[in-house]
């Protein structure tokens, strides 16, 4: 879990890396975690990528500014004021874009993981929902808003992404993103066949929820 990426691998196309980036590790601390499940985001109108559905689309505004950098960062935001998202910068600098993270399974750490995983009752979900979801996925990194910005490509950062077993192409299927109101048609999404953490997609449910609460682009569905 220890051979880094080389930052040219992410610095493409935001659907290339999100490809690339299942079966890699992401590690904080004790934890590590390989990814299952991916989805890409664009840059700003106007753009190599435009994507409506992306924070990147009006700019670099000084939350979504980390996209718009060298790839190989991290980008965490927090999402309903409750969840933190990770995701991971890609495309040439200045271009804007990056891939979410949506979900993996815990491969070291699991104490530590089942700890942040236990509700107020003392109830601990099964393993391969440990990770599912962004917002879950985010809880079982241990990471924070001060984890935004970090060179995750750099050996000595304590927030690491490394290459792990790479997943064949027959084993890659893709879909729509979840939870958007616009750019909802492009198959941006990725996931490993079959693999008991990738979040399950209903078609329609968090568009609902997001246009009730006039949120587009951090709508979610229960997979958190």
């Amino acid at each position: 879990m220890t051979r880094p990426l080389d930052r040219a691998q992410l610095a493409v196309d935001p659907v290339d890396a999100a490809r690339r980036l299942l079966g890699c590790v992401v590690e904080h601390g004790p934890v590590a975690l390989r990814i299952v499940e991916t989805e890409a985001y664009g840059g700003p109108e106007g753009g190599r990528h435009p994507d409506p559905g992306a924070h990147s689309y009006r700019g670099p505004t000084p939350r979504a500014a980390v996209m718009f950098g060298p790839a190989g960062h991290a980008y965490v935001y927090r999402s309903y004021g409750i969840h933190l998202c990770v995701n991971i910068t890609c495309e040439s600098d200045g271009e804007g874009g990056a891939i979410l993270l949506r979900a993996a399974e815990v491969v070291a750490g699991h104490d530590v993981v089942a700890g942040r995983r236990r509700s107020p009752s003392g109830v601990v979900p099964p393993v391969k929902r440990w990770a599912m979801g962004p917002g879950n996925l985010g809880s079982a990194l241990g990471v924070g808003l001060e984890d935004s910005g970090r060179d995750v490509l750099d050996t000595g950062s304590d927030l690491r992404l490394v290459a792990g077993e790479p997943v064949e192409a027959a084993q890659v299927r893709s879909g729509p993103r979840v939870g958007l109101t616009v750019a909802t048609g492009r198959p941006w999404r990725f996931w490993v066949d079959r693999h008991p953490a990738v979040s399950t997609w209903r078609p329609g449910s968090a568009t609902v929820r997001a246009r009730r609460s006039g949120t587009a682009g951090d709508a979610e569905r229960s997979d958190w």
